[in-house]
């Protein structure tokens, strides 16, 4: 059977979803030492030929951020590999 959404009694019914971004599983502590869209110094470099820098993307986990490394790409870093 096909929907046919032409037929004027065709009914689609959006949802829309408020992140309410002041919560707390959204919300950063203000204890947290990093921050997204940062720039950090990489202690250990994933590659010879990647830069000594990362950006922070999101935090994945409580010590881990996703991270994108020029000349090498997206990787998941602990906190203890990167410093301001």
């Amino acid at each position: 059977m096909k929907l046919d959404s032409e037929r004027p009694d065709f009914a689609v019914q959006l949802r829309r979803r408020n992140l309410d971004i002041t919560s707390k599983s959204y919300a950063q502590e203000p204890s947290q030492k990093f921050a997204a869209s940062t720039w950090v110094k990489l202690l250990q470099l994933p590659n010879p030929f990647s830069f000594e820098e990362a950006l922070l993307l999101c935090q994945v986990a409580e010590d881990e951020w996703l991270a994108w490394i020029p000349d090498h790409g997206e990787a998941v870093l602990h906190t203890r590999q990167f410093s301001y």
